[in-house]
């Protein structure tokens, strides 16, 4: 079997046809799908701005990190569920997108790096992590899940 073919399949796919000749099905599903990543944004932005020496300077970026690491997971599971519900409506044409592609690069990169160097990094003891090696890693962590946003919008407009 192809990869083209399995996108075929997931197209053709009960829920995929479903949410494809709905006139509020897909609209709903992307609406909260752009709620979780406003809430991921938000977790992952409070951290690595933190970890970049801007803002919420008091508190231990390892306190903060375990703070907001509630909204980090259930933002991404929201995510992991709309995500692919929005794909199977529109499943082929996401193959032939390199925006999709770009997207799906980005987010895999992006929770790798998340769940092993940065959480390493935030959760370690401040005076271990230097300030330039805290402050590369928020920028690659940025850069990840900017990638994300902007392949997600990249999608909507190709």
């Amino acid at each position: 079997m192809s990869l083209l073919s399995l996108f075929e399949w997931c197209e053709n796919t009960g829920i995929g046809e479903a949410i494809r000749v709905s006139t509020w099905w897909f609209p709903i599903i992307e609406g909260v799908h752009l709620l979780g990543l406003c809430v991921i944004g938000g977790a992952i932005l409070v951290v690595d701005m933190r970890l970049l020496g801007l803002g919420l300077r008091r508190q231990p970026v390892a306190e903060l990190a375990r703070d907001s690491r509630p909204f980090l997971i259930g933002s991404l599971a929201v995510m992991l569920v709309t995500g692919p519900l929005l794909f199977s409506s529109e499943a082929v044409k996401c193959y032939y997108s390199t925006a999709f592609w770009f997207k799906m690069t980005s987010l895999l990169l992006a929770i790798i790096f998340t769940f092993t160097v940065r959480q390493r990094v935030t959760l370690a003891d401040e005076t271990r992590v230097g300030p330039i090696k805290a402050r590369l890693v928020a920028l690659i962590s940025l850069a990840l899940w900017s990638g994300v946003g902007i392949g997600g919008r990249w999608i909507g407009f190709s």
